[in-house]
């Protein structure tokens, strides 16, 4: 990934732990974010399916995607606040999933 992403998210980290601090409650804040991040992945994706007759297409691919890139960013965030580097994290986790895709 770009330099600029693992920049980005280790400022954003700093950045909210110099608003919110850092003790668990913030934690844990920043964990349940990705839920709130999937659950507009899910409304983009029913809005792209119009699923709701009321509302009909509301989304595009690539509204779905931008949420999709909402998660990551903020699991990468979410890696930073335990204190580890996000990109070697992810790297482990790149490993692995190749090794079983092999």
């Amino acid at each position: 990934m770009d330099e600029l992403i693992w920049d980005a998210a280790r400022a954003s980290c700093v950045w909210l732990d110099a608003a919110n601090g850092t003790g668990q409650a913030e934690l844990t804040c920043r964990m349940l974010k990705l839920t709130e991040e999937a659950g507009e992945v899910a409304t983009a994706w029913i809005g792209l399916l119009g699923q709701n007759p009321r509302k009909g297409v509301t989304h595009t691919r690539d509204d779905v995607a931008a949420e999709l890139a909402d998660v990551v960013f903020t699991a990468l965030v979410a890696i930073e606040s335990l204190g580890l580097d996000a990109r070697s994290v992810v790297s482990a986790c790149a490993a692995k999933v190749r090794s079983r895709v092999a």
